[in-house]
């Protein structure tokens, strides 16, 4: 009996943590697209879009770099997303 608990909360909490991986991962696409949207607002009023250009806006370049990171993060979280559920089904073979 003990081990059917144990397996019934391993599933609503790896349910939970893919519910909130994926709200995150919302997130910060919706971030994502409006740093996107800041970027190419700051290049258009400039008029500088090459970033090797040393007039390229420097909030411009800031806000590159933090579009990078959640980039990179928003990818991070999808690879983690996917082996959730083989960790699962191992965790249930032990169980039972």
């Amino acid at each position: 009996m003990a081990n059917l608990y144990l397996l019934e909360t391993l599933r609503e909490t790896a349910g939970t943590n893919r519910l909130q991986i994926a709200t995150l991962i919302g997130s910060l696409s919706r971030t994502f697209e409006l740093l996107t949207v800041d970027i190419e607002h700051d290049e258009s009023r400039v008029g500088v879009r090459d970033e090797s250009d040393p007039a390229y806006p420097v909030l411009a370049r800031s806000l590159r770099a933090r579009r990078d990171n959640i980039g990179a993060t928003i990818a991070m979280l999808e690879n983690l997303r996917a082996p959730k559920a083989s960790a699962l089904d191992t965790t249930e073979r032990e169980v039972a």
